[in-house]
C-alpha cells in the first residue's frame, strides 16, 4: 500500500512539474542545450582533429551533472517545499493515510528522474554531435551520480526546513549553492586554491561530488575514492537526522 502511494504520488508531481513549460525546459533542456553549444564551439576552435572534442566530452558531462544535482536540489527542491509548505498543501498531504517518509521521497525521486533524464539526453547529443568513441564506465557513473545527488538533495531538505516562506527560498539557496560551485573543483583543482580556500573547499560537500563524478567517468575504480563516498553517505546522514527533527510541515 504504501508503495503503491509513492509511485501515484511520484507520478502527480511530475505531472505537475510537466504543466509548467518554462520550468521544464530549464531544469532538463538547458543543460543540454548548453553541453551541446559548448561542444559545439570546442569542436570548431579544434578543427577536424576530434580530440579536443572527446577531452570536452570527457571532461564537460560530469561538470554539467554536477552542476545539474547543485542547481536541482538546492533551489529547485527547497522551492517547491516551501511553495507547498506556504499554500498549505504538506499540510494537506500529511493528513493523508500516507506516511511523511513517503511524501519527502517521492520529491527526491522527482529529482532523481529529472537527473537521470537531462544526462540521458546529455549522452544521446554526445553520441550524435562527437562520435569520437568514447568509452566511459556509464553503469558506474551513474551510480555515483546517484549517490551524489542523494547526498546533495539531503542538504536541500534541510535548507527546506528552515526557510520561512517561498520568497526567501531562491536567496537562501543561491547563497548555499554558488560558494558550492565556484569552490568545488569545477572550474579549478582544489589543490590550485589559496590554503584558505582549499579548507573551504574540503568542508562543501559538493566538493566530493566533484571528485567522485570526475574519477569515476575517468575510469579510476571505487577504491581510489573510498573518501569522496565516505564524506557524501556522511552528509546524507547527518543532514537527513537533522531534517527529521527540524522539518515544519506547516
Amino acid at each position: 500500500m504504501m508503495l503503491r502511494g509513492l509511485w501515484k504520488l511520484i507520478w502527480i508531481e511530475l505531472k505537475v512539474f510537466l504543466r509548467e513549460p518554462l520550468g521544464a525546459f530549464g531544469t532538463i533542456f538547458i543543460p543540454v542545450v548548453i553541453f551541446i553549444g559548448l561542444g559545439h564551439v570546442t569542436a570548431l576552435k579544434a578543427g577536424p582533429s576530434p580530440l579536443a572534442a572527446s577531452s570536452f566530452l570527457h571532461v564537460g558531462l560530469p561538470v554539467l551533472a554536477s552542476l545539474l544535482i547543485a542547481i536541482s536540489s538546492v533551489l529547485s527542491l527547497v522551492t517547491i517545499i516551501s511553495i507547498y509548505r506556504e499554500g498549505g498543501i504538506l499540510k494537506r498531504l500529511r493528513a493523508t493515510p500516507l506516511r511523511p517518509q513517503t511524501i519527502l521521497t517521492a520529491h527526491v525521486m522527482v529529482k532523481l528522474l529529472l537527473t537521470a533524464a537531462t544526462l540521458a539526453l546529455m549522452l544521446l547529443a554526445g553520441k550524435r554531435y562527437y562520435p569520437v568513441g568514447v568509452h566511459a564506465p556509464l553503469f558506474r557513473f551513474t551510480i555515483a551520480l546517484l549517490i551524489s545527488t542523494w547526498s546533495i538533495l539531503s542538504i536541500g531538505f534541510v535548507i527546506a526546513s528552515i526557510v520561512p516562506t517561498a520568497r526567501f527560498a531562491q536567496p537562501i539557496g543561491a547563497v548555499i549553492l554558488y560558494p558550492m560551485i565556484g569552490f568545488s573543483g569545477l572550474f579549478a583543482p582544489v589543490a590550485s586554491l589559496p590554503p584558505g580556500l582549499q579548507l573551504v573547499a574540503k568542508a562543501l560537500p559538493l566538493t566530493y561530488a566533484v571528485s567522485l563524478l570526475d574519477g569515476i567517468w575517468k575510469g579510476d575504480a571505487w577504491s581510489a575514492h573510498l573518501g569522496d563516498l565516505a564524506a557524501l553517505v556522511a552528509v546524507f546522514i547527518l543532514c537527513t537526522a537533522l531534517s527529521t527533527k527540524i522539518f515544519r510541515w506547516e
